[in-house]
């Protein structure tokens, strides 16, 4: 059967490109869907600044009509520039088991990408750190984050045979809340306090944490910036995710730590599991997902941390045991058991070390790959 190859132009392909992936995972017990409308802004140059520094390609594939695979092509000129290297992107890759479609795929975006000068195909990655990247190699019967990625096993092997090899590779981890604080991060959190005037900020309405919503971004900047794969985040793209994500920020869930001028130094974001929620929504907030959602967030069961950073000059002072001591307090009051890490880098140990008070376990593993481009 021949496959085809068809670039996404318009708006009625794009959300088809968008519902491919949850027809490929219908009534699946782990893939956990993005909101449609969420993943149509993302992908709209009138709504997404990322636009403004990256170059895009939207693929489908079609076997005798019928729609078997997808993928995008990115090349961010912003990361380019920033770290010096030839590198296009792949993300938003599924594709049916069937290696004649990854191939076909990668070989149109792997044109376009050579002919605009790009030396390798990395992925997935997204237009900015915080869209799902990774391909999942173990925790297949361990539920994702609603940021995390999930995958049928074969996707690596797909991408194996193609020649593709393994870049840099991510960890999750799965929390157990304790009873109480440990007294060793109390302690460490006081003295910290103490030694260098810091204090949380105490929100109780979603509007509270609105003033330091810039400046949390603004250490996100400074503090990922020598991670793989980061770009600075403009500010018309910091006003974006402002907009987008903390209109519904649980504040209890959320850690500013400031100094005495009101200043954040470093922050942690986590939000009540909205996992099994999205799974009933099926990706639509109405008729009736909104109250799947709504209910989630109102009695959560899990956490999942989102985000957390500390600017430079103050790592390795202690500023994780004062935001991981009001987020565990919260944890403790609402009768929350687990907490759910989202992907960080394996060799990342100063994020690691944020757990090691805590009964933990690693259950997930994803990995970026990469391939020159011939």
């Amino acid at each position: 059967m021949s496959i085809e190859i068809r670039e996404v132009t318009h708006r009625r392909q794009l959300k088809q490109f968008v519902c491919f992936a949850h027809k490929l995972y219908k009534n699946h017990p782990y893939w956990v869907p993005s909101l449609v409308s969420g993943e149509m802004t993302t992908l709209s140059p009138k709504s997404n600044p990322a636009f403004e520094h990256c170059d895009t390609l939207f693929l489908m594939a079609f076997e005798n009509g019928r729609a078997v695979g997808r993928i995008a092509g990115i090349i961010n000129h912003q990361y380019i520039e920033q770290w010096k290297k030839k590198d296009a992107r792949f993300c938003w890759y599924d594709t049916i088991d069937d290696p004649e479609v990854s191939k076909k795929l990668f070989e149109r975006v792997e044109k376009w990408a050579a002919h605009k000068g790009m030396e390798r195909v990395v992925g997935p990655m997204g237009m900015t750190t915080f869209e799902r990247q990774g391909i999942l190699v173990s925790g297949f019967e361990e539920m994702p984050t609603f940021a995390g990625c999930y995958n049928y096993p074969y996707y690596a092997d797909h991408l194996k045979q193609l020649g593709f090899d393994r870049e840099i590779q991510y960890v999750e981890y799965e929390l157990v809340v304790p009873r109480e604080v440990p007294a060793k991060i109390v302690k460490i959190s006081k003295l910290i306090q103490e030694r260098y005037g810091l204090h949380i900020v105490e929100a109780k309405k979603t509007r509270d944490m609105l003033p330091y919503a810039t400046q949390v971004f603004r250490v996100i900047n400074a503090s990922y910036k020598p991670l793989y794969g980061f770009t600075t985040l403009t500010e018309k793209q910091i006003a974006y995710f402002v907009k987008r994500y903390f209109s519904f920020i649980k504040p209890e869930y959320v850690s500013a730590v400031v100094d005495k001028q009101d200043q954040v130094l470093g922050f942690q974001i986590s939000m009540p599991s909205m996992s099994k929620a999205l799974q009933k929504a099926k990706g639509r907030l109405f008729p009736f997902g909104w109250y799947h959602l709504r209910k989630a967030i109102r009695k959560p069961e899990r956490l999942d941390t989102l985000l957390t950073g500390v600017l430079p000059e103050y790592q390795q002072r202690g500023i994780n045991a004062v935001f991981m001591t009001h987020l565990t307090q919260a944890a403790i009051n609402n009768g929350i058991k687990y907490a759910e890490s989202n992907g960080e880098l394996a060799e990342n140990i100063k994020v690691q070390n944020t757990w090691r008070y805590f009964d933990r376990r690693q259950h997930r593993r994803s990995q970026i790959f990469a391939r020159n481009i011939s």
